[in-house]
């Protein structure tokens, strides 16, 4: 049997995940509001968007790159305290797993590897504005992805009974 190879004794191909490389692809705070929103009381209002974003790579090895962009736009009294914005990445090696599944780990497992490196960074970056740390709560991506995925069958499935 060759070196490093996915084969099993049997003949079958054993699925293969590994974590190449985890980076800061992007990384943006800003400040519109100071020095003025600094005499306010700080009574913030935050809100929050996600997005996953995912490419091949490289397709004869099975490499992706997976990007978890945060977006935290923090106000006071309707003025933006600051707006950070990180794209946390990383490449990943996915082979044989069913394509669903491939699915899966792009857009719920790997967010979550991805989610506490980004998280780290939105607290670091209000700290060193100033302001206090926003630490993120934790987000359920199995649960965004499955909730996604029942969106998507039904909206498969209503063309199909409206023709009834």
């Amino acid at each position: 049997m060759a070196e490093n190879s996915n084969e099993n004794a049997a003949g079958t191909q054993n699925p293969a995940f590994d974590i190449i490389r985890l980076y800061v692809k992007d990384l943006s705070l800003e400040t519109p509001n100071t020095p003025n929103v600094f005499q306010k009381e700080w009574k913030p209002e935050t809100k929050l968007d996600l997005d996953v974003k995912h490419n091949v790579i490289d397709e004869a090895h099975h490499v992706y790159e997976v990007v978890l962009r945060i977006t935290a736009t923090v106000s006071i009294s309707g003025e933006t305290a600051f707006l950070a914005e990180v794209n946390q990445a990383g490449i990943f090696h996915i082979e044989n797993f069913p394509e669903q599944q491939v699915d899966h780990m792009l857009n719920a497992f790997i967010p979550n590897i991805l989610f506490p490196y980004a998280r780290e960074l939105v607290s670091d970056l209000s700290n060193r504005a100033s302001f206090p740390p926003l630490n993120l709560a934790p987000i359920n991506f199995e649960a965004v992805y499955a909730q996604r995925m029942q969106q998507q069958a039904q909206a498969a499935a209503q063309p199909q009974s409206e023709n009834k």
